[in-house]
Parts: C-alpha cells; structure tokens; sequence
C-alpha cells in the first residue's frame, strides 16, 4: 500500500472530503500526479476544466444534502458542451467569493445555476470548435462538437477535446455565447442516475462526520440547558481522571471536552459538574409563549397586501366562517448531527464542513479566530440532511474556537440530543381567518392575520416593516382570483432561535389558506377542486396541476366509509404543485396514509429522476411534521431530545405515491421546497372527508 507525507494525505482528504465523484468511479488517489506529469488544464470558467488526457472536471459550488446537485449541475455543463458523460469527473467547491453566493437553500440551486452552468459549457464548447477551425486552417462554421471531439465537417476528420486543450487555452474567452434550443437538449431532461450514489452504497463516500486527518483529537461540548444562559463556573476533576480525556476548555458556547475518541468526550461530558447562569428565560414554557401571541388575535396587525374593499358586515346577505390556527416550533432533525473538523494554527484555520453557506462558515470563523476571512479555507462535504439548519455555521465556530484552544486538529461531533436542544427552530404561528361566500357559492371575502417570529428580523437584529417582512410568504401574492382580500401580519419576537426551514414560512401559510379554502367550499356547498378550479384563472399552470392531480387521483370516485381525500395546490419557486391525499382512519382514530398523488410544473426539468425524489421527499417531510413534529419550551430550553419523542415517519407509514411531472419548456423552477405547501392541508382536508373534524392546528391530533 502506497504511503503518503502529510501534504499528500490532506490533499486527498480534502478531495474526498469535499465529495469529487467520477462517473467511471476512479479513485481519487489515480488524479494525484507526480512533478511533472501533470497535465495541461484549459479552465474557460470556474465551474470547468479540460485536461489534455480528455477528463471534463466540473466544479459544483452548491452543496450536496441529498437533492441531487452533484449530478444536475453537471448535466447543465454536459449538455451545452457536448462532452462523453463518462469521461466526466465531479469535484466539490470550496467556499470561495469567485463563485457568488454559495448559499444552498431556497431551491435555488437549479435556478441561479440553469444559465451559468450552460453558458460555462457553450463557452468550452465554442473555444474548442475555434482551436480545432486554426489547427485544420478552416472555419468555426465548418467544425461541429459532439461526444468530446470536435469534427470537421468537410472531411469528417475529428480531434479530442484533450487534443484541443492547449491550443484553446491561448484563445480569448468569448462573450455572448448562443444556447442550444430546449428542443435540441441531449442530456438536459433525461434521467441520469445519480454520480455520487455509488460511492454512498459502498460506503466511501465522505460526509463531515466521516473526515478524518492526521492528529487529530476529538470533542464535544456541554451546553447550557436553557436559550440564553451560560456557564457560571464548571468542575471537571473527575473528567480529567478519565483514560482518554486530553483536556477541558471553556469556550462562549459551553464546556469542551477534548479526548482521544468521540465516544470519551461523551462520557467525559457526563462526569462534568457545572453551575449554570440561566439566563433571563428560565421560566418560560409553550404556553407562555402561546399566550404572548395569542394576545395579539383580536387586533388587526399591520396590512401586508389588500385587494378590494373586503366587508365582513353579518347584515348582508353572506355566509360568513372563521376560526384560529396553530401551529408550532419545528426541528430541522438532520440525520447526520451536526460536525466539523477544524485545524487551527498560526493563526490560519482549515476546516472540513458539511454546511449549505460556505461562505458564512468561512466569515463565521475568522470573526470568532479574530483573523483575516483570507486565512480561512473551507472544504464543504456531504451533507447528511440540511433543510435551512446548516445555513448557520455555528458548529464550525465551536470546533476552531475548540482548536485554537487545543493546538490541534479537532473533529467535533454533536449528539442527537445537542442538535434537537441546541439548535434553531422553524417559528411558531398562530392565524386568524374569516371568508364570506354569496348564495351562488362564490367567495367574496378573505382575511387572514399572520402572527409569528420573522426570521429575518431575528437573524439580523432589527425591526423589519411587517409588509416587508418574510412572515407573509405563502399567503400574500394568492393565485386565487378573490375581489376582497386582505392579509395583515404581527411580528412577535422570541427568545427562541428561529431559521430557515425546508420551504421556510411556506411550510405554515399555505396550510392555513389551503384548508380554510376547502372550510370555504363546504361552506359554499361546493366541491373543493371544482371551488378551487373556479377561483384560479383558465390556462393558468396552478390549474393545470391543479386539475391533473383531481383527475390522476380519481377525485369522484366514491371511497368507503373512513375514507377520505383532500386537495391542496401551492405556487413557489417559480414552480406550481398539488397534491391529493387519500387518508383511512380507524374507530380507534387512526390515521393511514393511503396515497399521495402529485403534480408538479416546475418548467424545464433538468433530470425527471431528481424531480420525482425531490417531491415525494419534499411531501413526506411535511407529512411527518404535520402527523408528529412538534418542538415544546420547558424551563426556558427544549423539552424534546431525540426521535422517540421527536418522532418521524417510517418506512411502513409512508404512502403509495403517484409524481405526474408537466413537460414544457417555461423557465425552470425549483423543486426541493415546492412539494411542501399543499401536503399538510390536503392530508388535514382528506381527515375532515373521512371523518368531519377539521384540523387547525398542528400536529394532528383527532
């Protein structure tokens, strides 16, 4: 077996770690070259490079937590490059400015990346043709690219893009380049299976959790127990006596301990005695929270959007409902725990992250090492789940504050119970609802007053005008053609740390709107497709969905008795979906989850296979939120600590599931987020058909 120095053994750490995968599988140490044997590269972007062996390397710059990125992206280069898709290699991006925003969430991934990414691939493509025209002495117009080589089209004769390297690297890199048709796309549209699914299954592919680097030392640390307090001051006798322990360090997060495994910096952890400051919070529980934000129900709140003039006056001659919805903190619950492995000295720091803001890891850091952001350098690994909890690098502090510390390599490692205690939360809400029907069944009138944390305003520390505010996502801008309309907002500020959650507030509002519509349709008499149907304009893509998932599903067929089925659209992300549910529900109250059928209208769809996951993923994730996730507030911190008492859907609970994907050629949308805002309201919907109870608040609970 081969051995490596210490420069070696990082450098390939660093390109397994930062998750290079090869579509023919190639181990990553074949790539490391001796002086002088390396070969000539030519780099047109930073998202690509050609070597003079023929091997197309793409840089990916967003991260990898499952949605498929690390195969996407490479297929917007593919397509527009006319390269062999097996002579392609795939290679993680450090957190680097050259690449804009880095940032992995708000389903932009595919968005932000569909023109870059392409464009990256003609521009190579172009230069390559333009090589190949000077050494054949011909026209540009006269070659053609296809499957790495470019032909000439006069005499069929061919060069390989490796061939091509050194003469298009002295070449200017051209502007303006044309894009292919849609209707010309090769790989753009087709499944491809995923790059790095291989090395998954055998088991090599590296998350953060699986990094590992010379001398390293491992830690982890005991926080306080509730939002807000601190360290008054700690013991750590009996630790230190502990075979293993290497040391204990205090640092602004908690208590440290810092020993030869993981599993001794746990127990080690347990042996700790510590007095702590409780802070401002102790006392305070879900219902005090509850009822800071109830008291704002009966006022108005301040006017996020109106439309018409709408009149609640019981006088006329309308039908008139209301009613309050909850709903309550949620966990992120990744299934990889938060990690990091950090190397801190110098006063430079090299950390391993699996993280979705690169970027904000790197500044993060050097703001805590009080160092230059330059002398900070980021590997992003695979992530083991993120849904908006790694967007927060305060995992990556903790492991270089441990580090400097120490004085050497450290890999900190949470435990479930930290991660569900320590972390930050999907907001809690409530909302007050009223609508109005006429006699022929039309709606007249729609309120609805969102009262939560604005995450934004939490994050940044400062008051943000409610109209402005992220609080209104999911319920302001409705598709829906109602003539009276007014949504208003209250910001109500916690103590409790709020971020980004997988569809952020779109995982809240669209639940209130899609299942007061469907009190609205009963109260009307109507069907609720058919009462949906009416209120979205013809031809508009939130119908069309809309009307697929109705007829897909069989909507009037008759079901048994304790059976039911909801309906739910939601419009995002430049993306359109709906979904109906089919639920049982026993004499005991309960609930099966029978079937899930789905449409989605997301524009171009770069790979039908990563769509199809995305959604069904997307959908059981609500699911499990809306059937089981809720996050309560003891003493100041959180009660629950793991998945017994955080529990998720399983395998046997899951439902058939039915993806209709639309096939058009409209800007492409996002897809990770976009199953999520009609999930919860079409399974609430199916329970009333099944049984006649309305849901309004979550989890469910008959």
């Amino acid at each position: 077996m081969k051995k490596y120095n210490r420069r070696e053994f990082v450098k390939v750490a660093c390109i397994s770690g930062s998750g290079l995968f090869l579509a023919a599988f190639v181990p990553a140490q074949k790539f490391l070259k001796k002086a002088g044997e390396e070969p000539k590269i030519f780099s047109p972007s930073v998202y690509l490079k050609i070597d003079s062996n023929g091997i197309v390397t793409i840089i990916v710059h967003r991260s990898e937590m499952g949605q498929g990125v690390l195969t996407s992206l490479p297929m917007l280069v593919a397509e527009e490059l006319e390269c062999d898709w097996k002579k392609i290699r795939v290679e993680q991006a450090d957190a680097d400015p050259k690449y804009g925003n880095q940032t992995t969430g708000g389903s932009w991934s595919i968005r932000r990346s569909f023109d870059p990414f392409r464009i990256a691939g003609a521009t190579a493509r172009e230069m390559l043709i333009s090589a190949a025209a000077i050494k054949w002495n011909v026209k540009p117009e006269n070659c053609r690219a296809e499957n790495s080589f470019v032909i000439n089209k006069l005499n069929g004769k061919k060069l390989s893009y490796g061939e091509l390297v050194e003469e298009a690297s002295k070449l200017p890199v051209p502007k303006n380049i044309k894009l292919k048709d849609p209707k010309d796309y090769k790989i753009i549209g087709k499944k491809i299976h995923r790059l790095e699914t291989p090395d998954k299954v055998y088991g090599i592919a590296k998350f953060g959790i699986d990094i590992l680097i010379p001398n390293m030392v491992y830690a982890s640390v005991e926080r306080p127990p509730a939002f807000d307090s601190k360290v008054k001051s700690f013991n750590a006798n009996k630790t230190r006596t502990i075979n293993g322990v290497i040391d204990v360090v205090e640092i602004p997060q908690g208590v440290a301990v810092i020993a030869n495994s993981t599993w001794i910096s746990f127990k080690g952890r347990e042996s700790l005695t510590i007095n702590w400051d409780l802070g401002p919070h102790a006392k305070e529980d879900s219902k005090s929270i509850h009822d800071k934000m109830a008291h704002h129900l009966n006022e108005e709140g301040e006017e996020i959007e109106l439309r018409g003039n709408p009149d609640f006056d019981i006088s006329s001659n309308l039908t008139t409902i209301e009613g309050i919805y909850e709903l309550p903190f949620l966990a992120h619950a990744t299934l990889e725990p938060m990690n990091c492995v950090a190397d801190v000295k110098d006063g430079k720091a090299e950390l391993w992250v699996p993280t979705q803001n690169p970027q904000g890891a790197r500044s993060d850091v050097a703001k805590a090492l009080g160092c230059n952001v330059d002398n900070v350098v980021v590997h992003v690994t695979l992530l083991g789940g993120g849904f908006g909890r790694r967007t927060i690098n305060d995992y990556a502090v903790e492991a270089a504050l441990i580090s400097k510390a120490s004085g050497k390599p450290v890999k900190l490692t949470w435990t479930r119970e930290d991660d569900m205690k320590h972390s930050a939360y999907r907001p809690a809400s409530l909302h007050k609802v009223k609508g109005s029907v006429d006699q022929n069944g039309k709606l007249v009138n729609f309120y609805h007053h969102v009262i939560s944390e604005s995450i934004s305003a939490q994050i940044s520390k400062r008051e943000i005008p409610v109209k402005n505010a992220d609080i209104g996502e999911g319920t302001k801008g409705l598709a829906y053609q109602i003539p009276n309309l007014k949504i208003t907002g209250t910001i109500a500020h916690t103590f409790v740390p709020v971020l980004w959650f997988r569809s952020v507030y779109n995982s809240q509002n669209p639940f209130v709107v899609e299942s007061f519509i469907d009190e609205l349709a009963y109260a009307a008499k109507r069907d609720p497709f058919e009462f949906r149907k009416e209120l979205l304009p013809e031809n508009s893509r939130l119908r069309n969905v809309l009307t697929v998932a109705a007829e897909k599903s069989n909507w009037n067929s008759k079901l048994p008795e304790g059976r039911g089925r909801g309906i739910a659209c939601f419009e995002g992300y430049n993306s359109y979906c709906a979904e109906v549910i089919e639920v049982s529900v026993n004499q005991n109250n309960e609930i099966k989850l029978e079937k899930v059928t789905a449409a989605i209208d997301c524009g171009i769809v770069v790979n039908p296979d990563t769509v199809e996951a995305q959604l069904e993923g997307a959908i059981i994730f609500a699911l499990t939120a809306a059937l089981k996730g809720e996050i309560t507030i003891q003493n100041g911190g959180v009660a629950e600590s793991n998945f017994d008492d955080y529990p998720i859907l399983t395998f046997d609970e899951t439902p058939e599931f039915e993806c209709h994907i639309m096939q058009n050629f409209e800007k492409v949308g996002g897809v990770g987020e976009v199953g999520i805002g009609a999930a919860a309201p079409a399974l609430c919907n199916a329970i009333f058909a099944a049984t006649g109870k309305r849901i309004r608040k979550l989890p469910v609970k008959l």
